[in-house]
């Protein structure tokens, strides 16, 4: 009895990457927040005001508060995700900002980064 014409595994592997290149490099909206609130609102808050359930009294830094329009508007675009993918120290600031730039895509550090263009109603520094 032949075999039914069955797709090869390595052409529907192939399918399926061709089917998700569109979708490879870009973020939605959604994924921003979810992005948001697990690498960021635990220390700037899911308002981005710095009052994230891990700042107490004791937190030896005040996590930034992005809503800050005359504060985030001195920092470019690359400086924002220079500190995203670097750490706090990038921008010499506290050691306590992690690096996500082993953890995070060139893609969801550009969205972030307009994420909190849109926390603070500010285009930033031109550089």
């Amino acid at each position: 009895m032949p075999k039914p014409n069955m797709p090869k595994p390595k052409l529907i592997a192939a399918a399926l990457l061709i089917l998700a290149l569109p979708a490879a490099g870009t973020a939605r909206a959604e994924d921003v927040e979810t992005l948001f609130k697990f690498y960021c609102a635990q220390c700037h808050g899911l308002d981005g005001k710095g009052g994230g359930p891990n700042v107490s009294k004791d937190f030896p830094v005040t996590p930034r508060d992005f809503t800050i329009a005359a504060e985030m508007n001195k920092l470019t675009d690359a400086d924002v995700r220079n500190v995203i993918a670097d750490g706090g120290p990038a921008a010499s600031k506290s050691p306590l900002m992690p690096p996500w730039g082993k953890t995070l895509s060139e893609a969801e550090i550009g969205e972030l980064t307009k994420h909190l263009r849109k926390l603070c109603n500010c285009k930033g520094k031109q550089g």
